[in-house]
């Protein structure tokens, strides 16, 4: 179902696997392929993860294969990116649970947002700063794709009148 409505004024989606949601006051509840946030009617090609950074260090200690699944799918997107809730100040001074070790954590961050590119990784700060990158990255790429389809259009119409002022 397609909307006329422009991306800034459309709906977020939160996947309906998402544990600690952020709340939007224009948000509907979905599952999603891939991603905690999409907008509506892009929902298979813009994405945001957000991860806690305790959530972070589990995932790239224990759950690597699991989350390259969904970072390959996600490269596959227009546009995708991993928020992460915390600063690179917060992995060198240690603020985390986890025993490993802050160069550890930041080399294999590094390796993860160069491997999967071009899914962005995104240091958030605080959980509210994050909310707000995630809601600003949704909509800028929602904007950017829409205004890529509109220019597609628009080629595809010119060459069709090219074609047929040809014939």
């Amino acid at each position: 179902m397609k909307s006329d409505a422009k991306p800034d004024t459309k709906r977020i989606v939160i996947d309906t696997r998402e544990n600690r949601p952020y709340e939007f006051d224009n948000s509907v509840s979905k599952a999603l392929r891939a991603g905690d946030y999409s907008v509506e009617g892009f929902e298979d090609r813009v994405a945001v993860e957000r991860k806690s950074l305790d959530d972070w260090i589990g995932t790239v200690l224990r759950a690597r294969k699991r989350f390259a699944r969904e970072l390959n799918l996600l490269k596959t997107y227009d546009y995708a990116a991993i928020v992460i809730e915390a600063s690179p100040d917060d992995i060198s001074a240690k603020r985390y649970k986890s025993e490993i070790n802050p160069a550890a954590l930041l080399g294999m961050t590094c390796e993860l947002a160069v491997r999967f590119r071009p899914v962005q990784v995104v240091f958030g700060g605080s959980r509210p700063m994050a909310r707000v990158i995630a809601e600003k990255l949704l909509r800028f790429a929602a904007r950017q794709v829409e205004q890529a389809q509109a220019e597609q259009v628009e080629t595809e119409e010119v060459e069709a009148e090219q074609v047929e002022a040809v014939i």
